[in-house]
């Protein structure tokens, strides 16, 4: 696992088996010049990247929080080779258990305290990007503490706080895998998979590999398959169980 050692110079240093509760972990959805494992190695250069800026404040972040370590999807995994992208998504949802906190940054949202109303803060919050994608479902559920940042990166709070109510609304996720992200193996696969359903991703096949995690599968990746990745997927978990809820959601 590649990590940003925010105490020598923002330099990558692979650890293979890092502490638990070490690092912080990033969750964004990307925008334009996001930075690469590539790029990253190049400090200088890479300062120059509009998506530079968000490992910046994650870093300060995480030194407020007394963290060495910081991981971050767009710059800690090289994404040109297929073993190490295989392990790192199949790894991923371990990874977020592991983390101290993890940190989200929603960048089509502008927390707001003054004026209140329910109504308009709930709206707001399903229009952004975060709460439709497929791959933020278990960045949202694995981390055992979820902070949320506005786009001016202000703080408005964390998943297990009275914004759990709006996240459970706008995701269709029940509060209490929300209060209790360990919960969610005891879910019906029916369930789990109609949390899925209301997101989206880039590319087909994610639509199957971000929920490796979510019901503890490991299967290798397989880009240009299409859709016959969701069918994997299913088959995968028909080995392990034999609730018919999966072909009923």
């Amino acid at each position: 696992m590649w990590l940003i050692n925010i105490h020598d110079n923002l330099k990558l240093e692979f650890i293979a088996n890092p502490k638990k509760d070490s690092y912080a972990i990033l969750s964004l959805t990307w925008e334009e010049e996001e930075v690469s494992f590539q790029q990253f190695s190049d400090i200088q250069s890479a300062r120059k990247l509009r998506g530079f800026a968000k490992i910046e404040y994650i870093c300060r972040l995480a030194e407020e929080d007394k963290l060495q370590y910081v991981w971050v999807d767009t710059c800690c995994i090289d994404k040109t080779s297929s073993a190490e992208l295989s392990e790192a998504i199949n790894s991923m949802f371990s990874w977020y258990q592991g983390a101290a906190v993890c940190y989200v940054y929603i960048s089509d949202f502008v927390w707001s305290p003054h004026n209140w109303d329910p109504a308009v803060f709930q709206e707001q919050l399903s229009r952004c990007r975060w709460f439709t994608r497929g791959w933020t479902l278990q960045e949202l559920l694995a981390p055992k503490r979820v902070e949320f940042y506005d786009k001016n990166w202000t703080f408005f709070n964390t998943r297990n706080s009275w914004l759990q109510h709006y996240i459970s609304d706008v995701t269709g996720i029940e509060e209490v895998y929300l209060e209790r992200p360990q919960s969610i193996w005891s879910a019906p696969v029916g369930v789990r998979m109609r949390w899925i359903s209301r997101r989206k991703t880039t590319r087909p096949e994610d639509m199957a590999y971000c929920l490796l995690g979510i019901f503890n599968i490991n299967m290798p990746l397989i880009y240009g398959e299409g859709e016959k990745a969701f069918t994997r997927l299913q088959e995968e978990i028909c080995k392990q169980t034999n609730d018919l809820s999966l072909f009923a959601w």
